[in-house]
Formats: structure tokens, C-alpha cells, sequence
């Protein structure tokens, strides 16, 4: 390999450098656009420094490199500390939901608001958001927590039948 190769290798190799900065990195597209310019720059050497057929096997080289070096790319995007996890629990710190919610089972409380089937009831001096099931209770109506399931929290009316 010659000396006028290097510079359009140098070019290439950087390309490649950034291409997969692209895959690691949020750049909204920025660092593509730099990959492609660093891409064409040395198949533009290539071609008016060295020859035609010098350009040519840099083209198809890119043509086969390229997707290639995407698809690695990819493979250490998923490896990655910047990749999002596909799922996060307890042992990470997060809950869906508050936990003491299911505290509230059997207790009772009064309708803050209609409930139409959800709305709002107060429970030892706490205002929860709760549904029933289809039921329609007027505000100020006595209440008990029949299930609660995450965080949905589910009442009917103080002494109705558990069927009905």
C-alpha cells in the first residue's frame, strides 16, 4: 500500500469511529451525517488522488464494511450502560405503586365525591382515588375497601351484600 492511501484510510477509519459513536451515543442523527461526510470525503480522495478502480474498491468496500459495523454497533448497544433496561423492579428501587395501599383492605371511610364508578373517598384522614365495581355511590355515603389490586383500590357501599 502506497503513501497516497493513507489519508483516505485515516478518513475511512474515523468514519467508522463515528458511525459507532452514532449506535452508542444520542446524537439525533448529527454524528451520521459526520460518519457519511468522513465516508464520502475519502472515497472523493480515493478517486481524484489515486485512481478510479482505488474509488471503486472503496465503495464496495464501504458497501460491505459498513452494515456490518452497524450491526456490531447495535450488538454493543445492547451490552451498554446508555442502553435502557427492558424491565425495572423492586431490586432497582422502583415500584409502580404505593405499597401501602393494600394497607387500606377492610377499612372503611365516607364519598368525598360521587363515585361514578371512580372518585375520590376519605380514609383515616387520607384522600384516596378509588373505583367500584359499576356501582354508582352518592358523596357522603359510607364506604369499606373491598380489594385492592397495585393501585387501584376497589369499594362498594358500607353493609351491601358482597354479591351485589
Amino acid at each position: 500500500m502506497s503513501s497516497e492511501w493513507i489519508t483516505p484510510m485515516i478518513f475511512q477509519l474515523a468514519g467508522l469511529v463515528v458511525l459507532i459513536a452514532e449506535v452508542l451515543l444520542p446524537s439525533g442523527g448529527i454524528l451520521a451525517v459526520i460518519a457519511a461526510g468522513l465516508f464520502g470525503y475519502s472515497v472523493y480522495l480515493a478517486f481524484a488522488t489515486i485512481s478510479f478502480d482505488a474509488g471503486m474498491t472503496l465503495v464496495l468496500a464501504d458497501i460491505i464494511i459498513l452494515p456490518i459495523v452497524a450491526l456490531i454497533g447495535l450488538r454493543l448497544l445492547g451490552r451498554s450502560p446508555l442502553a435502557l433496561k427492558a424491565s425495572l423492579g423492586k431490586s432497582d428501587g422502583v415500584v409502580s405503586y404505593d405499597e401501602k395501599l393494600s394497607e387500606l383492605l377492610g377499612m372503611e371511610g365516607v364519598a368525598v365525591t360521587n363515585l361514578r364508578p371512580s372518585g375520590t373517598v376519605r380514609i383515616d384522614n387520607r384522600r384516596i382515588d378509588v373505583v367500584t365495581r359499576g356501582d354508582y355511590i352518592e358523596k357522603g355515603e359510607a364506604v369499606e375497601v373491598v380489594r385492592v389490586e397495585g393501585s387501584r383500590v376497589i369499594v362498594r357501599k358500607k353493609n351491601q351484600d358482597q354479591d351485589g
